[in-house]
Parts: structure tokens; C-alpha cells; sequence
């Protein structure tokens, strides 16, 4: 293999798994979700200064139902839903992308090394990783909550991270393992790179998109289990999140005294932001899937049937042809 071969091989990696920004943009699913998620990260950040109340204040008659002066209702303490709502965005979002990022970090680290490194390495990071699909994650998760007491919401997103990582180092351990056999990477390999460069300039541009929709799913099942956990009435309760709303409405018996203004706007914001999540994430499989892309048609397969008298295409002989 010449040196001309290997610069060329180095740096022509294949482009079916790269991002590429404008075919992304293009995606009404993508475009759709990031409005959504825009949405609730404006709530996030802006909520506690435009809420129109202190979100624990009794302000109000107790279990009031919606009205102009409050829009979402009151609590049974005379606190405003509304307030509640935006001040909670923000530390909801914050468990989901800080755990997000904690946990896709560590099953890139252990999936790409796994794969790539193979022998031992791969074998010890292996049996690491299934320990942890084996492991029960939500049970695992509520006894390390519950025995660490009122925890803060940073805590308790790295207790999501460490438990919750082991699915996407499993497929990108897979991944891994379909792309370092690869021209580029063997060029990249004779041409002496280290491996830390070869990991991240060669294998690791190539699996953003698996990358991209584990962190969406991360920080999805960042949010649920904050929410799961608060609602069971672990964490810290004083800080207002959707999943302290409600375990607070369910406490006071909002269910059975329908009080549906309580619970159901908490609600509604999970929903919408695991729509918004799904979206993109559906919108990228779609971008890096041209399977998806063309409606799920084959390659080379036309979704209208040919009339009669059409010119047969090139290539199609024998008995498909004389049937046209």
C-alpha cells in the first residue's frame, strides 16, 4: 500500500452515517421536534422570572379550577399550578440532559473501546456492560435514592448516568466492531495513527447519529425516572419539578376529588416533550435510513406499477420482462 493509497483511504471515510447539517435541517420531523423542545427549554430558562406567582405562596382560595387570574387553577394550599409548571421545567430538564450527558459519554467510552480494542479489553468492558443489562435499573435506582435520603437533582442525574448507560454502549460496541475492519481504519492503522486518533477522528465521526438519538433517549428516560422517583416521593421534594407536582397532587387526593387542573398540565409537558424527543429521533433514523427516507421501498423499486407499452428497464430480462 503506497502513501498516496493511504492519504486517500484516511481521508475518505464513508459518508452514510456523517451528519450532514442541511439534509437534517430538511427533515419536517426534525424541524417539528425542535420546536417543541425549544418550546420547554424557553420555559426552562425564563420560567421562574415570568412566573406570576412564588410557586409555594398560598396566593388563592384552596383547589380553585382554572380562571383568568390562574390560568392552570390553585393547589389545595392555594398555590398557583401555573407557577409550579414553569418553575419546574427547568430542574425536570436539567436531570434529563445532565444525565444524558453523563451516560452517552460513558457508553461511548466503553462501547467505542470494546470494539475497537477487542482481545481482553473488549471481554472485561463486555461482561461490565452485561452486568448492567442484567441489573433491574429502576429498583436499583429507587434503593440508591432511597438510602441516600433528599438528594439533589445533580445527584440524583448521575445516579440515572451511572445506572442507565449500558443499552447504547451495547450498540455502539456493535457498531464499532462493523467499522474498524474498514479501508479508512486500516489506512489509518498503517499509516501508524495512534488509536486514540483513530477513535476519535475516525470511528467516532461515523457514529454520531447513534450517538445523537441514545442522548435523545437518555434524556427522555432522564426525565421519566425524575419524575417516577419524585412522584414516589424520593428526592427533594421542596424543589419544584413535574414529578414533585405530581406526588403533591396525588398526596392531597387530586384523582379523587378532580382536581384535574393539579395533575394534568405536569402531564401534558412530559407528553409533549417525549413527542418533541421522538421526533427528532425519528427524523434522524430517517436521514441516516434511506430505506426510511424513500417510504420503505427498496432501492431501485418504484412505488407506481408500470403501464403497458412502458420500456422495460435496463437489466431486466428473461421471464420479468416478457411478463410486461
Amino acid at each position: 500500500m503506497t502513501a498516496a493509497t493511504i492519504t486517500d483511504a484516511v481521508s475518505v471515510a464513508p459518508a452514510g452515517r456523517r451528519f450532514n447539517r442541511r439534509t437534517v435541517l430538511r427533515s419536517r420531523k426534525i424541524k417539528a421536534g425542535l420546536v417543541l423542545i425549544g418550546i420547554f427549554v424557553l420555559m426552562g430558562v425564563i420560567g421562574p422570572w415570568v412566573s406570576p406567582y412564588d410557586p409555594s405562596a398560598n396566593v388563592a382560595g384552596t383547589m380553585l379550577p382554572p380562571s383568568l387570574s390562574h390560568p392552570f387553577g390553585t393547589t389545595a394550599l392555594g398555590e398557583d399550578v401555573l407557577s409550579q409548571v414553569l418553575s419546574g421545567t427547568r430542574l425536570s430538564l436539567e436531570v434529563g440532559v445532565v444525565a444524558a450527558l453523563i451516560g452517552e459519554t460513558i457508553a461511548a467510552i466503553v462501547g467505542i473501546t470494546a470494539g475497537y480494542l477487542g482481545g481482553l479489553a473488549d471481554e472485561g468492558l463486555s461482561l461490565l456492560t452485561n452486568i448492567f443489562l442484567v441489573i433491574p435499573i429502576l429498583p436499583l435506582q429507587i434503593l440508591i435514592i432511597a438510602y441516600l435520603g433528599n438528594t439533589g437533582w445533580f445527584l440524583m442525574a448521575l445516579i440515572i448516568a451511572l445506572t442507565g448507560w449500558s443499552h447504547g454502549s451495547r450498540k455502539l460496541r456493535a457498531q464499532t466492531l462493523s467499522i474498524r475492519r474498514r479501508d479508512f481504519v486500516e489506512a489509518a492503522r498503517a499509516a501508524g495513527e495512534p488509536n486514540w486518533r483513530i477513535i476519535l477522528f475516525e470511528i467516532l465521526p461515523n457514529e454520531w447519529a447513534i450517538i445523537a438519538t441514545g442522548f435523545l433517549f437518555h434524556v427522555l428516560s432522564g426525565i421519566i425516572v425524575q419524575t417516577s422517583l419524585s412522584f414516589l416521593g424520593l428526592g427533594r421534594l421542596s424543589s419544584w419539578s413535574w414529578g414533585a407536582m405530581l406526588y403533591w397532587s396525588q398526596n392531597n387526593n387530586a384523582f379523587l376529588v378532580g382536581a384535574w387542573w393539579w395533575y394534568l398540565p405536569p402531564g401534558i409537558c412530559l407528553a409533549l416533550v417525549g413527542m418533541g424527543l421522538a421526533l427528532v429521533n425519528l427524523g434522524i433514523d430517517e436521514v441516516i435510513n434511506p430505506r426510511l427516507r424513500d417510504g420503505g421501498r427498496l432501492p431501485g423499486r418504484s412505488g407506481a406499477r408500470r403501464r403497458r407499452g412502458d420500456p422495460v428497464p435496463a437489466g431486466q430480462t428473461g421471464r420479468s420482462a416478457r411478463k410486461k
